[in-house]
């Protein structure tokens, strides 16, 4: 076999490490946007299940039948459970009651966030849904968070101050999710927590355990309904239809 004449030319390896970073960034910007979809559906049906709960009485029967329909719809995604839609509510329900600067402007007649609120910091919150003629709000930084991460951040904090300073560190440190169980477990927010300044990245280093996860992470490819032996090929062209 002949030697290749690139073998070993230094412009040629230095050209092939820049393909390689782009197309890893660009890998990831792909899967971020896939997650930046998929938490801000969870958080508009967290929103919906809970203002029907209130405001029709419907209660906790929703759920259940909610779960039946949907995952009878769309039988090859599993982000429908009732554990999820559940979840879904708690989600949305933990930053909506726990604070004032997150949803400051509540009004008695709406359930809600209201457009135009800020993160502390100035972060403003840029993602909105109008659904049946309410507006929800979700500051664009959570849709950076995997949603399992978000999960354990809002069952392990008691208070709003405590999450968002965790998600704040995932973001910044790109911790993956046992790192972040094992934070959580310690008095980190005690010793360390600040009020929330800046988000200093969106996406996480493209090499970082974070990123992995987000590449990888399982709840994405449901929501794209890939089948549990999925082809590369279709991933790719999931992934490439949400760059």
């Amino acid at each position: 076999m002949t030697e290749s004449p690139l073998f070993g030319n230094k412009d040629y390896q230095v050209w092939l490490i820049d393909l390689k970073t782009r197309i890893r960034k660009s890998q990831l910007k792909a899967a971020v946007k896939v997650n930046s979809e998929m938490i801000e559906l969870y958080w508009s049906i967290g929103a919906d299940i809970d203002e029907k709960q209130k405001n029709l009485g419907w209660g906790g029967k929703v759920i259940p039948q909610l779960s039946a329909d949907l995952r009878s719809e769309f039988p090859d995604t599993e982000g429908f459970s009732q554990t999820n839609l559940k979840l879904m509510k708690r989600f949305y329900s933990f930053y909506c009651k726990l604070g004032t600067r997150l949803v400051p402007n509540l009004h008695d007649e709406i359930i809600g966030c209201q457009p135009g609120t800020q993160l502390q910091g100035g972060v403003t919150q840029s993602i909105s849904q109008d659904i049946a003629g309410v507006s929800y709000e979700l500051p664009q930084v959570f849709t950076s968070v995997p949603w399992r991460h978000h999960v354990e951040i809002f069952r392990h904090c008691e208070t709003m101050d405590k999450a968002l300073f965790f998600i704040r560190q995932t973001i910044e440190n790109s911790w993956s999710r046992g790192v972040l169980l094992n934070f959580l477990d310690t008095d980190l927010y005690e010793r360390q927590g600040k009020a929330i300044t800046n988000f200093n990245r969106a996406l996480p280093e493209p090499q970082s355990d974070l990123a992995n996860e987000t590449l990888k992470d399982p709840y994405n490819f449901d929501f794209l309904t890939l089948t549990k032996g999925y082809k590369e090929r279709e991933l790719e062209d999931a992934l490439a239809e949400n760059i």
